[in-house]
């Protein structure tokens, strides 16, 4: 016997080389069968929504009805707010009889306590389950439903989970045990407070029904990772896409903001066009609006060409701006900007050059006047002719940076950075000129001053013993507060 396994085995270990030789020298052959085996997929807009422009201007939600508690906006559908006790659901209009099919979802949970409630649910039943008790839709349910439980209810600490239950019309949900004992796959995934939205891949192809989910932790929208997978999955051969939610003592946003719908088709099998599936009725009313779009249209181009004579036999590219006609514009309305910017800064410079000029006249005026008088305690001749020439430079640079703006000016350009050395050499000769000033002034004048006026002595607003006696009041009022806060919510409990 020993010797016939050992016979067998050696067989199978060469068959298993065999077949590994084999993909390594022909691999495109793997490949092209991996690829072969992969649907088809063509996206289905009747059945799906994603924002923006996700309501019309009625609120309502193209192909989509909403119920309960449910919220459209523009950019995604509140299904249920956090408040306590609500129900709200999405459902498609028209029923879905794909043989093969695909969601992908979007969806944020988010909440401000540690734990949430009650959760939120993805259908496809044969009917459209507007409201009940199980995550804000009908019990007994003809179909399979994807529950994403944020609730505790049997104290196993097996929540946040991702369950898939199925139902033949006949059962009712087990709440008290979370579905455990119905369901057919799960796997524990935390979707509440996620920095990016969750999602999830809903597959149903050959029977088969796979559950993957994107945690949110990333922006990456294909990082999925596997959650369930349920093999011989009977499920109605037509029924209705659908989305609820629900909270109960506790409460969360339950906010979706896309479903897209895909149909599978496996390869080598052709789907068929998209006009066939539309009924004749809704193609008539389709080609009617046409019609009479183009009939206004038509008697629209004739009212315009009466009007505008003129126009009638030019050619249409005449009429509107080029790409290039627009870059050379955008061109010259900038230079025309940077000419007036610097005739402003021109006339600023003229007024400094004009203030400058008043302030070396008086300063030449009390040089012949300190010299004519020779008093003691004045200002030596050598500082004065100190404050002269540094005037002097100012004003020199004043007039060479009047000169180059008006120079850059016509030329349509502008030097910054020269520009600002000029300035800063400006602003510089500047503080020499006044802080010479100063220092004769207070050479002539020692005795005159001024002094600023004494501040008031400060009062204490708060003594120290108020200041202790509100910090422990203070202190004893948020202990108080934390101990009730967790009272409360060791308190909360779910109801249905």
């Amino acid at each position: 016997p020993h010797n016939v396994l050992r016979a067998g085995g050696s067989k199978c270990l060469a068959s298993y080389v065999y077949i590994l030789l084999i993909s390594l020298i022909f691999p495109h052959v793997f490949a092209d069968n991996a690829v072969g085996d992969s649907p088809h997929r063509r996206f289905e807009y009747k059945y799906s929504f994603k924002g923006p422009h996700l309501t019309q201007s009625d609120g309502r939600i193209p192909f989509w009805i909403h119920t309960g508690n449910a919220i459209p906006s523009s950019d995604q559908i509140r299904i249920t707010p956090s408040l306590r006790s609500q129900k709200g659901s999405v459902w498609t209009k028209s029923p879905v009889s794909f043989e093969h099919w695909e969601a992908e979802v979007a969806f944020r949970v988010s909440g401000r306590g540690r734990m949430g409630a009650d959760g939120l649910a993805i259908w496809f039943t044969a009917g459209q389950g507007l409201e009940g008790p199980v995550y804000g839709a009908a019990d007994q349910w003809n179909g399979v439903g994807i529950f994403f439980d944020s609730f505790d209810n049997d104290g196993k600490k097996n929540n946040p989970a991702v369950l898939v239950v199925g139902n033949n019309g006949k059962l009712f949900y087990d709440h008290q045990n979370d579905g455990t004992t119905q369901s057919l796959g799960t796997c524990l995934r935390d979707f509440r407070n996620k920095p990016y939205p969750v999602r999830a891949k809903i597959t149903y192809y050959r029977k088969s029904l796979s559950v993957f989910i994107n945690n949110g932790f990333t922006p990456d929208r294909d990082d999925y990772e596997f959650c369930t997978r349920v093999e011989n999955m009977i499920i109605p051969d037509t029924g209705y896409f659908g989305i609820s939610a629900a909270t109960g003592g506790l409460a969360d946003d339950h906010d979706v903001l896309s479903f897209l719908v895909f149909r599978l088709a496996e390869p080598g099998q052709n789907l068929p066009p998209p006009e066939k599936e539309i009924p004749k009725e809704e193609k008539d009313k389709y080609q009617e609006e046409f019609e009479n779009f183009q009939q206004e249209l038509d008697k629209r181009k004739e009212e315009f060409q009466k009007e505008h004579p003129d126009v009638q036999g030019q050619p249409i590219e005449d009429l509107f701006e080029s790409v290039n006609d627009r870059e050379i514009r955008q061109v010259f309305e900038g230079q025309n900007r940077i000419h007036l910017e610097i005739k402003q800064l021109n006339r600023q410079l003229a007024m400094i050059l004009d203030e400058q000029r008043r302030y070396v006249s008086v300063i030449t005026e009390e040089i012949s006047k300190r010299s004519s008088q020779a008093q003691s305690g004045q200002a030596p001749t050598h500082e004065m002719e100190t404050i002269i020439n540094t005037q002097q430079e100012v004003l020199r640079n004043l007039n060479e940076q009047l000169a180059m703006g008006q120079q850059q000016g016509n030329a349509g350009g502008l030097g910054s950075y020269e520009t600002v050395q000029h300035f800063n050499d400006i602003k510089e000769h500047l503080h020499v000129v006044k802080r010479s000033i100063e220092h004769i002034i207070q050479k002539n004048n020692p005795a005159e001053k001024v002094k600023c006026p004494e501040l008031p002595p400060l009062t204490a607003c708060l003594s120290t013993t108020h200041f202790v006696v509100f910090i422990v009041v203070q202190s004893l009022l948020f202990f108080g507060y934390i101990m009730y806060k967790s009272q409360q919510e060791a308190a909360a409990k779910k109801f249905f």
